[in-house]
């Protein structure tokens, strides 16, 4: 889609982070948003939040359209890299058949709870994410409209 990196200008994204928020509400039945955020700081709120927060697009292979900053360093992309990358670049070739399983069974059920997977930065050092959320996510049409992950954890391997 080639996004602008979120900022005042466009409103740091808030129609997509919309979609993300409203989306994980419907699967996780809670708000991703703090209560103590709202209204047009939501958005700005996610850029910078203390966890990683992705998404990918609907193409047959999905590119990231969505990297907060969190994910931007851990990942070792700027924005305009990101939304460039196939999603499945984010994981070692050893293991994109166990991320395709991931992503099918989030197709299927809707969302998962607690994956547990081994990612790489741009340098090619690996870490592995624990406890993430992936969810589908759907526009206010109800059309779909990609994936999201989320996760506050992750630990390099050596």
């Amino acid at each position: 889609m080639g996004w602008c990196e979120p900022s005042l200008d466009n409103h740091f994204l808030n129609h997509h982070i919309d979609i993300v928020r409203t989306s994980y509400k419907h699967w996780m039945d809670r708000d991703l948003a703090p209560s103590n955020v709202s209204g047009s700081d939501i958005a700005r709120w996610f850029y910078h939040a203390p966890f990683v927060l992705l998404s990918h697009d609907t193409q047959p292979d999905p590119l990231f359209n969505y990297a907060n900053l969190s994910a931007q360093k851990l990942f070792e992309m700027d924005w305009a890299t990101f939304v460039a990358t196939p999603s499945r670049l984010s994981a070692e070739p050893a293991v994109l058949e166990d991320r395709q399983k991931l992503l099918e069974e989030v197709a299927a059920n809707g969302f998962i709870k607690n994956y547990r997977g081994i990612r790489i930065t741009a340098s090619g050092k690996r870490f592995w994410i624990e406890e993430a959320v992936v969810w589908n996510l759907f526009d206010r049409d109800g059309q779909y409209y990609g994936q999201a992950a989320l996760f506050e954890r992750w630990r390099w391997v050596d």
